[in-house]
């Protein structure tokens, strides 16, 4: 189902509606101009060839990560002063930084990921998954996100965490606040204020639990996050914060966001939902391919260290670089007939979790909660139908995230 490119889509506008509401077909213009094109609104290179944006993930060492140097620093360096609380904690996400920094942070972190932490909470999401599937029950239209897409990260990562059960509702307000600046929905005054407020109160309720993991551990990932390693280095209590905070936030968003996506595309090409209800073991395979097809982020920023030739064009030192994944994922040098939702295609090389260094590291996560979402809702419902008449999407250039979604399930 390959979509006709528009004639008259303004190339330099990142946030108009044939961007957001239609990527596929507003980056293959962009595309079939050049794999990397100068876009004067943004003030940066837009990379969207599969091959490019790959090669631009795996070059950190001139491709920089870090948001609080460069173009992007100079951006944050004028927020006003009332916001720098927020701004002090995001200069800790280790996903925001260049080595040696982020070796270490990522280093320190990454033992909350290794698989046998992961395998222990599979019973209680298989068990989350089968409440949160019955709202869903009845043959009338429910809001996905809010009933299903939503709770199921959140519930998971709250407890992967320790955060009490009352706080949940909290943390949706509280991410989409924090969204407003993670997601480059704009650095206004605003935005910044309250994601300001979401900061302060999120570190309020985590900083207890931390210092409780600090002088109690047990077996969650506060404790892994607080403990040190075996040359003694350890997070200092606010990095550890921060990275809870940043767990938080991309633990639930970015799974929520897969799981709408996800399901507007099978409803596209209901073979596909037949096909996983015969053959459930296809889940990990669909799930990979929802990833490739829509997933939760767009494209992220980088800027250049130094000058550099990409892809036939010269990067100058110090200019931005947007990595666009949902480009790469459809482009059909890489992909055979990229505009179809195939979920028997293998391998499936897309870069919805980026490479190198700073591939995602709590994939592994997001794939255990969508294979097992997707097992059981394929198992229990014949078909699936959106019905919300016009999808319209949130217009950040980084995420990819529906506003509503309206969806009858089909028992019969």
């Amino acid at each position: 189902m390959t979509s006709a490119v528009a004639p008259d889509i303004d190339l330099d506008d990142l946030l108009g509606d044939e961007a957001i509401n239609h990527p596929e077909r507003y980056y293959a213009k962009l595309r079939q101009k050049s794999p990397v094109l100068w876009n004067k609104r943004w003030k940066g290179w837009i990379v969207t060839s599969h091959e490019a944006v790959l090669a631009g993930y795996r070059d950190a060492a001139r491709l920089s990560s870090d948001r609080f140097s460069g173009p992007f620093g100079a951006e944050l360096r004028n927020a006003e002063s009332s916001s720098q609380q927020l701004l002090g904690f995001l200069s800790k996400f280790f996903v925001w930084k260049d080595p040696p920094y982020h070796t270490r942070a990522r280093a320190l972190v990454n033992r909350a990921f290794v698989p046998k932490n992961l395998e222990v909470i599979r019973p209680s999401i298989q068990k989350l998954v089968r409440e949160l599937a019955d709202p869903l029950r009845g043959g009338e239209p429910v809001d996905f996100l809010s009933r299903f897409a939503f709770n199921l990260p959140v519930i998971v990562i709250s407890e992967f965490l320790g955060v009490p059960q009352e706080a949940r509702n909290d943390l949706h307000a509280w991410s989409e606040d924090l969204g407003a600046v993670i997601f480059v929905r704009g650095h206004d005054d605003e935005k910044l204020k309250r994601g300001e407020a979401a900061m302060t109160k999120l570190a309020d309720l985590l900083r207890p639990i931390v210092q409780d993991r600090i002088a109690a551990p047990r077996e969650d990932v506060l404790s892994a996050f607080a403990q040190p390693n075996e040359n003694g280095e350890r997070l200092s209590e606010d990095e550890i914060i921060a990275n809870a905070a940043l767990m938080v936030f991309a633990g639930h968003e970015t799974t929520m966001n897969l799981l709408a996506n996800g399901i507007v595309a099978f409803h596209q090409f209901p073979d596909q939902w037949q096909m996983l209800r015969k053959d459930p073991t296809l889940a990990p395979k669909a799930t990979e391919e929802m990833l490739r097809f829509d997933g939760p982020i767009r494209g992220l920023g980088r800027w250049a260290k130094e000058s550099f030739d990409f892809s036939g064009q010269r990067i100058a030192q110090g200019d931005r670089v947007l990595l666009v994944q949902h480009a790469a994922n459809r482009d059909p040098a890489a992909f055979d007939e990229p505009d179809k939702l195939d979920i028997t295609r293998w391998p499936n090389r897309h870069a919805a979790f980026g490479q190198g260094i700073h591939t995602c590291m709590g994939a592994p996560l997001a794939r255990m909660e969508v294979q097992e979402a997707l097992t059981y809702l394929a198992g229990e419902f014949v078909s699936i139908e959106v019905t919300t008449p016009k999808l319209e999407y949130n217009p950040t250039i980084v995420s990819r995230s529906l506003k509503q979604l309206n969806v009858r399930f089909h028992e019969s």
